[in-house]
């Protein structure tokens, strides 16, 4: 029993680990911007169609445009990512990569030309979309139980901001981050099936 709770006491510190300085790289990077503004890292994010803007996949996550911007990203990926750690770490590392890949590639082809994309709003579709994409692909009664609450908590608000609809809101980002978390979802799937 106590060898149980140590392993749960490892994995609740790992995971906890993991996003304090995954979540935490984007506050430095934040805090970085505000007081080197002379920097201009936020010309690093995803500019569409341009060979430069194709740098923006792996950083624009990392860029926000001022505290509301960061604080509003901050706790979607706290909650949805920590779901995403379940049950192994490497789900999370999936469903970021393809997120990423997915927002940063949607809006590098779809993007308005001479913007600038920037912010982790794209991971945080993705990670829904990965948790859904797990509830439908796996169907275990876990993963469709969160897929569930996801739905449940964010599916209106998401479905709303994939639209192009507000003015300086990347949809393509945050279209792209679903597509891409879905993809995840999927490849997730079909690894798991060929271990059996």
């Amino acid at each position: 029993m106590k060898n149980k709770f140590q392993e749960l006491g490892v994995n609740l510190k790992t995971r906890v680990s993991l996003l304090a300085s995954f979540v935490g790289s984007m506050w430095i990077v934040f805090f970085l911007s505000v007081l080197f503004p002379w920097l201009h890292l936020d010309s690093h994010g995803v500019e569409p169609r341009t060979i430069s803007g194709l740098q923006g996949i792996l950083f624009a996550p990392w860029l926000h445009a001022n505290f509301r911007h960061i604080l509003a990203n901050t706790s979607g990926l706290l909650v949805l990512g920590w779901l995403c750690t379940w049950p192994k770490v490497s789900n999370f590392w999936n469903a970021t990569i393809g997120s990423m890949l997915g927002a940063g590639i949607c809006t590098w082809l779809l993007g308005a030309p001479y913007t600038i994309h920037i912010g982790a709003s794209g991971l945080v579709f993705g990670y829904a979309a990965y948790l859904v994409g797990r509830g439908l692909y796996i169907r275990d009664m876990l993963s469709v139980a969160v897929a569930l609450v996801v739905v449940a908590a964010y599916g209106m608000t998401m479905f709303i901001d994939a639209l192009p609809l507000t003015p300086g809101i990347s949809w393509q980002s945050h279209v792209g981050g679903a597509i891409g978390g879905i993809l995840a979802a999927r490849a997730g799937r079909v690894s798991r099936a060929s271990l059996r």
